[in-house]
């Protein structure tokens, strides 16, 4: 009876020493990091997606990049920093993607964004929105339901959007192509005139 009462305790002593301690839950902000380009942080804090400006390592302004819905959760993103018309601008990109699957329907959207700001004035001078779908559906060909095929097609919309390395943007579709360059005065891209 004393063997087994000295087994037990030793080793309950064993699976206590080499048991896990559990750690303390953080209760801070909610807080997600995606991408640091010199001074600037591209963030999530408080359900807003935003840039953070640091100052000796300390944040100093913000720019709300967009509202962030609870399932916001952006992809490909890239900071990235350029100069036109002699002007230090940055240039954030990013990806969403929702997908809506039905019964008979599966869609999935991706939808990229180009934004290009001024820190010093905070100032959003570019902002480009591409969406491509694609969607799979199951299509009846008769009023009995009896028959059915799948069909396939994808969806574009906006411009493909092209940084290039003397600062200037190329807009892209099938059917049009703009060239914009940066305006100093205006802090803004405008179209830029053919020669």
């Amino acid at each position: 009876m004393k063997k087994i009462f000295l087994f037990i305790a030793l080793s309950f002593t064993i699976s206590s020493a080499f048991a896990q301690k559990k750690k303390p839950i953080s209760k801070s902000t909610s807080l997600s990091v995606f991408a640091k380009v010199d001074n600037l942080v591209a963030e999530i804090k408080n359900g807003i997606f935003q840039i953070t400006i640091n100052e000796n390592g300390t944040p100093k302004d913000v720019i709300e990049v967009k509202k962030g819905e609870s399932k916001f959760s952006p992809t490909n993103l890239k900071f990235i920093p350029f100069k036109a018309s002699g002007v230090q601008l940055y240039l954030l990109t990013w990806t969403e993607s929702t997908q809506i699957k039905t019964d008979l329907k599966i869609e999935d959207t991706s939808i990229i964004y180009s934004n290009i700001y001024e820190i010093v004035s905070k100032k959003l001078t570019f902002s480009n929105k591409q969406v491509s779908s694609h969607i799979v559906e199951k299509v009846f060909l008769d009023k009995l339901k009896n028959a059915s095929e799948t069909q396939e097609r994808k969806h574009s919309e906006g411009f493909e959007f092209k940084l290039n390395p003397d600062g200037s943007i190329i807009q892209k579709t099938k059917t049009q192509e703009n060239k914009l360059v940066y305006d100093v005065v205006k802090m803004q891209y405008i179209i830029s005139k053919k020669k």
